[in-house]
């Protein structure tokens, strides 16, 4: 199995905070690489794979995950997942921005993004 990376999510829960939290991570050197109004992702101009996303809601799914990791194949990781018996809270999905993702809660209560990008 290959992890290609993994992106902390941040829940910005007060509309005032989305820029205040963008000029923050600014500052340490991240700039904008998607923004999909309800979702913006930062990342490293010189280490692209290094990155953050700021949520002010979740738009396909129930929760805003607390992280997000990009595998190669989505499929095969929910297989394992689901022999595990781990909790599934969103079955995989694919998105109109191009990601096949599912939700999984970790043994401690956080839930994770597992995505991979649809060529």
């Amino acid at each position: 199995m290959s992890i290609r990376r993994i992106v902390p999510n941040i829940h910005v829960e007060a509309e005032g905070r989305w820029n205040t939290s963008r000029e923050f991570y600014g500052l340490l050197g991240f700039e904008e690489v998607m923004d999909m109004g309800w979702v913006t992702t930062l990342a490293s101009p010189t280490n692209p794979t290094a990155q953050i996303s700021l949520f002010t809601e979740e738009r396909t799914a129930p929760v805003v995950p607390d992280l997000s990791v990009e595998v190669e194949d989505v499929d095969a990781v929910y297989a394992q997942v689901v022999a595990s018996g781990a909790e599934i809270v969103r079955e995989p999905r694919d998105e109109e921005w191009g990601v096949r993702r599912f939700f999984v809660r970790d043994p401690n209560g956080r839930v994770v993004n597992v995505l991979t990008h649809r060529s």
